[in-house]
């Protein structure tokens, strides 16, 4: 096996070897307001949730590998500490990848790459109307673990309001995956579809199936 001592590789080397491996990763697409009001949108794979009661997401808006830059959504947490969470579906993708152009501070994403802003019912920034999942959230803390090249940002949220669509809804009014039509991170330019064939279902095991 290829064995790769961290404090011996490049960073963007060993990031390379990180995100190919762990994989695939939801996206968060991160709608945020500078303190002026103006919009930013950007997408993250360092992302997921972490419970339900209180609901706790965290992403993390990692400073830039190559040039060791903080991103604008994590400026704008610092000055307005809150954020809508967008999941990502296949009919997004192209556009989401649009977002993730590094633009000059103030540029509007939603206008670059052709979403659609709606406001939100407790929170400054606003949603993405073509997401069918959207959650509204108050940013309880960012724990920075680095400053140099590729350290995160962990971004921790509690989730104060999900917006689902009905259109995505099965008839107990579940979220049904086939409908979602998810899309996830993989290494270098590649991505998942999560619907299709590529969804598989496994009954939960229990103790008693394993003793036999």
């Amino acid at each position: 096996m290829l064995t790769v001592n961290p404090n011996d590789a490049s960073v963007a080397k060993f990031h390379a070897y990180l995100v190919s491996a762990i994989a695939p990763r939801p996206i968060a697409f991160v709608s945020t307001v500078d303190k002026e009001g103006r919009p930013n949108l950007a997408p993250f794979s360092f992302f997921n949730v972490f419970g339900s009661h209180p609901p706790i997401l965290v992403f993390s808006p990692a400073r830039s590998v190559r040039e060791n830059v903080l991103k604008h959504t994590l400026e704008n947490i610092h000055e307005v500490k809150e954020a809508v969470v967008n999941v990502v579906t296949y009919s997004m993708a192209h556009n989401v990848n649009i977002a993730s152009i590094e633009f000059p501070k103030g540029v509007n994403e939603f206008e670059e790459a052709g979403f659609t802003p709606i406001a939100s019912e407790l929170i400054k920034p606003f949603r993405v109307k073509e997401s069918p999942v959207q959650m509204e959230c108050k940013v309880l803390n960012v724990l920075e673990t680095g400053t140099e090249g590729g350290a995160a940002n962990l971004v921790i949220c509690e989730i104060l309001r999900i917006h689902v669509s009905e259109d995505v809804l099965n008839a107990e009014q579940r979220i049904d995956p086939h409908k979602l039509d998810l899309v996830g991170r993989m290494g270098g330019s590649y991505y998942v579809r999560a619907s299709g064939d590529a969804l598989f279902e496994l009954p939960k095991a229990v103790k008693q199936s394993l003793d036999r």
